[in-house]
């Protein structure tokens, strides 16, 4: 957490301990009074907001390659691949790198209009940034994040194992935070989503890159 992130909640917070339903409350009151600088947003994961930078070039190439591939798969079937919006859950918030919804999902606004409910989302994916926090927040705290939410995909491209890995997670269990199954695969090998209306799409060279380091 960056900080802004902390200059903010210390503004708002109060200063004892606060049981978990109202630091929810404090939290969610903090993240929408916040006004964050050109090209930053932030998230509410696990107990924290945390605000994150535009990314840099290589991880918005993977972004938007792997929204533009997914959006042509899904093409005329009544979903999208969407980008830089808030997915909403029990007052948490998450703004994934991609997300699969309803290319209609008006109904599934939230009230406010903040984002939208992460019931209604069916896929997300997370490009990893470099840094410590970083990279154990969406290989861990997201991944525990996502399964309570009961978002039943969540696809994990990685720089920064190895020499590149694609992680495939699938089968939530809400009340364990954690997902039922992972697929784990280095760059150049195709990774298929097995369900949803994703199903039988690959994810391969043409959106990772190349395996790095030099090899493949």
């Amino acid at each position: 957490m960056t900080a802004l992130a902390h200059e903010t909640l210390e503004a708002v917070m109060p200063k004892v301990a606060t049981p978990p339903s109202d630091l929810d409350d404090v939290l969610w009151q903090a993240w929408k009074a916040m006004e964050l600088p050109e090209g930053y947003h932030a998230e509410i994961v696990e107990g924290f907001i945390e605000v994150s930078p535009t990314a840099r070039y290589s991880h918005g190439r993977i972004a938007n390659r792997l929204r533009r591939a997914l959006d042509k798969f899904l093409d005329a079937g009544g979903f999208a691949a969407l980008q830089d919006i808030n997915v909403i859950h029990k007052r948490k918030v998450w703004v994934p790198d991609v997300l699969v919804a309803l290319e209609d999902a008006e109904e599934h606004v939230t009230e406010d209009g903040l984002g939208i409910q992460a019931s209604a989302v069916l896929l997300v994916a997370e490009v990893v940034s470099p840094g410590k926090d970083s990279i154990e927040r969406d290989r861990e705290r997201k991944r525990r994040a996502y399964a309570r939410a009961g978002i039943p995909v969540y696809l994990i491209i990685d720089d920064y194992d190895g020499h590149g890995t694609v992680s495939l997670l699938t089968g939530p269990v809400a009340g364990e935070a954690r997902y039922a199954s992972e697929v784990r695969m280095p760059y150049g090998t195709e990774v298929t989503i097995p369900e949803g209306p994703a199903k039988g799409f690959t994810i391969g060279g043409d959106v990772t890159g190349p395996l790095l380091g030099g090899e493949g």
